[in-house]
């Protein structure tokens, strides 16, 4: 990886619940514009790793961290760094889509007028614009003011990266965002994280070992709270470094 390209950094993060570590002294580095996917078994920490890169396990009692995460050199668990400027600057996109229960153009509409949007013209481009990059524009034109509920599992998932990007985040972490889709609008989401990389650095949580292989740039394997490797996709997926993430990949274990 190039340093100089440098969006995220994090340094010897450990983050415990209670008295036990769920990560453990993670060392890494995510490129600007780039897809990173973070694979390993269910409970290995990828999820909670992606959560303190927007410090959403601040919300969970009893929790704390050592070590930092820094975002364009900024370190984020600093006492005098503001979190609501940091989930503005990261955005979040969770396994099961969860629009509001408030009409597709409102889902997105919401989000800019609590950060301060006032200008009717500059939200309806704004709601036009993210639907199109999500390609979802033609399918709901002509029924913006109708129930995001009303839309299929692939579409409401697709309005919540529209709602997402709309905000302008500078990262977007996807905590396993087509697991719960079919094989079509999985694709359509693939297709989209492809897309989506040339505005916005992407981190994607992901089961599924094929779908890491087609999206991410770079993937980092987690198992039980370890960083086991972290490299290239091609070379994790071609020429690990270690028979352990080899193991892995070839369904030896995990």
């Amino acid at each position: 990886m190039d340093t100089e390209k440098e969006k995220i950094r994090a340094e010897k993060l450990t983050f415990y619940y209670g008295s036990n570590a769920a990560i453990k002294n993670i060392s890494l580095m995510v490129e600007k514009n780039s897809v990173m996917a973070l694979i390993g078994p269910s409970g290995c920490g990828k999820s909670t790793f992606l959560r303190c890169i927007n410090r959403m396990n601040d919300i969970i009692p009893n929790t704390h961290v050592d070590g930092d995460i820094f975002i364009d050199g900024e370190p984020i668990f600093n006492d005098r760094y503001d979190v609501t400027t940091l989930r503005r600057r990261v955005g979040m996109v969770f396994q099961k889509s969860n629009p509001f229960p408030k009409s597709i153009y409102e889902n997105i509409a919401y989000g800019l007028r609590i950060n301060g949007v006032r200008d009717k013209y500059e939200i309806d481009s704004t709601v036009e614009s993210s639907l199109k990059s999500t390609a979802l524009w033609g399918e709901v034109k002509d029924r913006l003011h109708d129930s995001a509920l009303g839309l299929s599992g692939g579409q409401q998932q697709r309005l919540c990266i529209a709602r997402t990007i709309a905000v302008k985040p500078e990262v977007i972490l996807m905590d396993e965002p087509a697991s719960a889709l079919d094989p079509i609008s999985t694709q359509k989401i693939e297709e989209l994280i492809q897309d989506l990389k040339a505005k916005f650095t992407i981190i994607i949580v992901t089961h599924n070992m094929q779908q890491a292989a087609r999206v991410s740039d770079y993937t980092a394997f987690f198992y039980l709270g370890d960083l086991i490797e972290v490299n290239s996709t091609e070379k994790i997926f071609t020429n690990p470094d270690l028979e352990m993430t080899e193991n892995y990949i070839t369904g030896k274990f995990g």
